[in-house]
């Protein structure tokens, strides 16, 4: 019988050799010159050849782990295709929310520069004091879908669009000031492993899942940003509590063509302020846009947010004195090695007119710089270069996405590109090219470049770094992963450190594979001895043995500056306290209080067994919300202001009884009067410096009382 004939390979359109191999070809394992992970095929037999790494094409890649650089300290070179192709793919898997940071939060402000420094950088903004632009900003969760809550654990995306006289600058960070990976190669990998598993969609918005933790278990440069993601930082109270970071290290340059390096701190104004997890996880069930209608609420009642500009100024002499490298976007520079300086003022006054038209649509590259701001040779920066700019082709569905109203400068635009869908600019002339002569008679000739005002680059690459060689190589000192995160740690209290165990403890429990638990535990041993017991502990499992570092960490001096609750204020303002009332409650106590709150510029809620008019002491009194639909979760305080009757009457709610037991299990204050005695008595409510009475509570204020936390449940 006459065998068949191969079919060509211009004919033979089966997938079936284009799919993944089985995953049981034998793997080789190495450290790179960083210490990061190369998995590679140990048996190069062709057999084997489903098992080999390839690009698009059939190219087979010899490294995943490292874009290719001018020299190991360099800046990532665009014949990249490996890179660009995977982040190519990446940025288009989604249409058309956004892949990460798809649920967001925005509102429009100004910036107003407060102190000049013309000295350290040309950047229009800063050359004057007083000197303001519109800002628009954008706040984001980043692993989550669109319609996903508010409140999970997770990092939350601080995305600052400035509209300067010299064109958008767009300072796209998070509340984080250090990131998962060293390499943008690694991006697709990180938001594949954390985003819902592939074979099952679920779980949404959540890094507590088998695919997250293995993939960090075998990627020790994580562990600094796990402990800030374990942490409080990762469950913020409010947008309007959190700082924002540029993550990386960036350059001012002066007029004189001189360069230093930077990084850009967000301070808010009200301060730091976070949930507990139990308090994160109720929020999402009774409020999923909770910190959206925060935002919204605040600048609609005029309690405009604010954030302080600061930054940290470096020269290469300071960088290369320290144990760590400071383009690597998984360290940051201690503040009191390097101060921050304040240099400027954000205020959000401005609520969107659409939602979609303004939040959905705005467009944030980090390759939108001003003249007088430069890049460093991060090198995930270098990835985020190329990624933002090509991943708005998808979600905006055209290059002139800029026309939109929310990504146009307000300063005036003028190049040669043309066309393209949804063209909404309509230029006059032939002169869609330069050079060109048609000035010489008497056409428009069209824009040409201006050496002296332009933005130019800084020249220098040779910072510790030979620029001659192209490698896929990290520089040395990105392999200690674990000083930083061990600086992490120890700098906060001993309450935020049984935070951060508890919450490693709770993802960790949900990793059902018992090999990524004990490596992750095993990692945890070179962060701190202690806390990768207690997770042990918490665990139920014998505490692994020590994962061997790729550069054994060293001790670095305690920064308060990372701790929230070593720099938390009592105070009222911005904050929202709870009343609770009912019939026969004292309308003369409840108006003074509110005036006490309104006074020291927070917000007073009413809340009553219903909303309607509702006899109290001196005629009727509205709430603003009901008793079972306004947990105490949604509130910075509560206070009650009951009769004894009414007291006992509320012991048989479930809800009033639970509005008392949250509020004490979050470490609230709670203010009352004598006649709610019974129902705190019923909620298990104990006296403590934060259980105070209504004349108390202005000297109190809003603060958690952590010491309170022990009585109320077990921690790591």
């Amino acid at each position: 019988m006459p065998k068949k004939p191969l079919p060509s390979p211009a004919t033979d359109n089966s997938l079936e050799a284009h799919q993944p191999g089985s995953g049981q070809t034998p793997l080789a394992a190495d450290k790179g010159n960083a210490g990061e992970l190369h998995q590679h095929i140990a048996d190069d037999d062709e057999r084997n050849g489903r098992a080999h790494l390839t690009d698009n094409f059939g190219h087979r890649i010899a490294d995943n782990q490292n874009s290719l650089k001018a020299g190991e300290r360099g800046p990532t070179l665009l014949e990249d295709f490996v890179l660009r192709e995977k982040i190519f793919h990446f940025d288009h898997e989604r249409i058309p929310e956004r892949i990460v940071h798809a649920r967001g939060s925005g509102a429009h402000g100004v910036f107003e520069c407060t102190r000049a420094i013309p000295d350290l950088t040309k950047a229009d903004i800063f050359q004057e004091v007083g000197k303001t632009c519109p800002v628009f900003v954008r706040f984001s969760t980043v692993a989550g879908g669109a319609g996903s809550v508010d409140t999970p654990r997770d990092v939350r995306g601080f995305a600052v669009k400035l509209y300067t006289e010299a064109g958008n600058w767009d300072l796209v960070g998070n509340n984080i000031p250090v990131f998962f990976i060293q390499d943008a190669m690694k991006f697709p990998d990180l938001v594949h492993s954390v985003k819902m598993e592939a074979d099952r969609g679920y779980p949404q918005a959540a890094s507590a899942h088998d695919t997250f933790w293995d993939f960090i278990g075998l990627m020790p440069e994580s562990f600094h940003m796990i402990m800030w993601a374990m942490s409080d930082r990762a469950i913020p109270r409010s947008f309007r509590t959190i700082e924002g970071f540029g993550v990386h290290t960036f350059r001012f340059v002066n007029a004189k063509g001189k360069s230093k390096f930077v990084k850009f701190h967000w301070k808010p104004v009200l301060g730091l302020q976070s949930t507990v997890w139990d308090e994160a996880v109720k929020i999402a069930g009774a409020d999923p846009d909770y910190q959206r209608r925060d935002l919204f609420e605040a600048i609609d009642a005029g309690d405009f947010p604010q954030w302080d500009l600061g930054v940290q100024v470096f020269d290469e002499a300071f960088a290369a004195k320290q144990p760590y490298d400071v383009l690597d976007a998984t360290k940051l520079i201690p503040e009191e090695d390097v101060p921050v300086e304040i240099v400027g003022r954000m205020t959000l006054n401005r609520n969107p007119d659409n939602f979609f038209a303004e939040t959905e649509q705005v467009a944030f590259l980090p390759s939108n710089v001003i003249p007088g701001i430069d890049f460093s040779n991060d090198p995930l920066l270098q990835g985020r270069l190329f990624s933002y700019l090509d991943t708005q082709k998808s979600r905006l569905g055209t290059t002139n996405f800029h026309q939109i109203p929310i990504n146009a400068p307000k300063c005036p635009f003028h190049n040669f590109q043309r066309d393209g869908l949804m063209q909404t600019l309509v230029p006059k002339g032939r002169a869609n090219y330069e050079p060109n002569s048609l000035a010489e008679v008497g056409e428009d000739a069209g824009p040409r470049s201006c050496p002296d005002t332009g933005f130019t680059s800084f020249p220098a690459n040779d910072e510790r770094n030979d620029g001659g060689q192209k490698l896929r190589i990290r520089a040395e000192l990105f392999a200690d992963h674990f000083s930083q995160a061990r600086l992490f740690f120890r700098s906060q209290t001993a309450n935020e450190q049984a935070h951060i165990a508890s919450a490693l403890v709770f993802e960790l429990s949900k990793v059902t594979l018992d090999h990524v638990r004990a490596r992750v535990v095993g990692q945890l041993r070179n962060v701190d001895e202690d806390l990768a017991k207690r997770v042990a502990k918490g665990l139920a499992i014998d505490l692994p043995a020590k994962i061997k570092p790729a550069k054994v960490p060293v001790d670095m001096a305690p920064s308060d500056a990372l701790s929230i609750q070593k720099g938390a204020r009592p105070d009222i303002k911005g904050r929202t306290v709870a009343i609770l009332f009912a019939e026969g409650s004292d309308k003369a106590a409840i108006d003074k209080l509110k005036k006490q709150i309104e006074k020291a510029g927070g917000s007073a809620f009413l809340v009553a067994p219903k909303v309607g008019g509702i006899p109290v002491s001196d005629g009727t009194l509205k709430a603003d919300g009901q008793l079972a639909g306004s947990p105490s979760v949604l509130f910075d305080a509560i206070a009650s202001i009951l009769t004894e009757a009414a007291a006992t009457k509320l012991c048989r709610e479930g809800a009033a009884v639970q509005w008392f037991m949250d509020a004490f299990g979050h470490c609230k204050t709670i203010a009352h009067d004598a006649g709610s005695q019974p129902l705190l008595d019923k909620a298990g409510v104990e006296p403590d410096d934060g259980v105070v009475t209504l004349a108390d509570f202005a000297k109190v204020g809003t603060q958690r009382h952590w010491d309170r936390e022990p009585k109320v449940r077990d921690l790591a």
